[in-house]
């Protein structure tokens, strides 16, 4: 019989939870996807439905030309973000190439395996990657839902959060690191006005909108999340 350790998530004892809808397979290897979350995939969703065209890529095979959403989803963890975005753009008939990345081994082979559970593996490319040092080409939306917990806020933290990977939660010193990289390196890989929407955690939103348009970016809004907290960053690229 396994051995259930004090203050382990629920999510993690049964190895499943909800997330737009899907149901995915989580361990101790990957943060637990949270509700307010899908508000980054909704924006993201809401972006390319709206959007009237898309720049044109080679097709696949060099055969003519074809519209296709480019997007770059940074930190997928269990692949959540990736997978759903999937799902809601097929539905849609809408076109799309879906990197997924992530630095732990361990994360992205949770995410292949919900992607090939919740049939998406067709439409993810899984890399290794530490931010955008293993990725190539430019993408026309760029997401992200990176650690963002301050150093000084893990005393504060329930102790079910302590059981997830301290990877996926800290965010340095003043939890903003992730954001200063994500930032500075958006530039060189999305299209000609390109969107880099961000999961911000709880009174992070000005510092960060300070960084993106001191980085090249309009702050098109702060989306609030259910609870009336700020949550998702939405930032074009315009420099």
């Amino acid at each position: 019989m396994r051995t259930i350790e004090p203050y382990t998530p629920i999510q993690y004892v049964i190895g499943h939870t909800n997330f737009c809808g899907l149901d995915f397979v989580v361990n101790e290897d990957v943060l637990i996807p949270r509700p307010e979350t899908e508000l980054l995939v909704e924006t993201a969703i809401a972006l390319i439905r709206g959007s009237q065209e898309h720049p044109t890529h080679e097709a696949a095979g060099g055969a003519g030309k074809s519209t296709r959403a480019q997007i770059l989803d940074l930190c997928t963890g269990s692949g959540c973000i990736a997978i759903a975005l999937a799902g809601a753009l097929t539905k849609d008939a809408i076109d799309c190439r879906i990197i997924a990345s992530d630095i732990s081994l361990k994360a992205l082979e949770a995410a292949r395996t919900n992607a090939r559970r919740l049939g998406a593996s067709g439409r993810i490319d899984f890399v290794d990657s530490d931010l955008f040092r293993n990725i190539k080409g430019r993408f026309d939306i760029i997401v992200s839902n990176p650690p963002y917990i301050a150093k000084f806020e893990f005393d504060t933290l329930q102790k079910e959060v302590l059981k997830e990977p301290r990877m996926a939660l800290d965010g340095g010193e003043d939890g903003l690191d992730f954001y200063r990289k994500i930032i500075e390196g958006a530039p060189l890989h999305l299209n000609p006005g390109g969107h880099l929407l961000l999961e911000i955690g709880f009174g992070q939103a000005n510092e960060v909108k300070e960084m993106v348009e001191s980085g090249g970016f309009k702050a098109l809004a702060i989306d609030k999340d259910f609870n009336g907290i700020d949550r998702v960053v939405i930032a074009k690229w315009i420099n």
